[in-house]
């Protein structure tokens, strides 16, 4: 399981989000998505710690806190939702799809 940071400013660094994590243990990954035009990041990322006690301890202690002058969204992170393809629409799967 892995833990969503969210509210980040956007000069945030991987190495900043890991100093602050490893305050409540073992940080074994972050993650911090990009923005797939400008490059920038999103102002979120995923962090995973060695233990779910660890994970608990840091979210407890830092969602609502104040860093980097925001207020920081910690919580466990939700499993990805499936992504229908592309160019699928309602329209598809319904009484108004074309008929061949």
């Amino acid at each position: 399981m892995s833990i969503f940071v969210g509210n980040l400013p956007f000069a945030v660094t991987q190495d900043d989000l890991r100093e602050v994590f490893a305050e409540y243990g073992t940080v074994k990954r972050v993650s911090m998505p990009t923005d797939r035009q400008t490059g920038r990041v999103r102002g979120f990322a995923f962090v995973e710690m060695g233990t779910e006690a660890e994970e608990n301890a840091a979210i407890e202690a830092l969602d609502g806190a104040t860093w980097m002058g925001r207020d920081m969204r910690v919580n466990k992170a939700k499993p990805r939702e499936e992504r229908r393809p592309f160019g699928d629409s309602w329209l598809s799967n319904s009484r108004f799809s074309r008929q061949r």
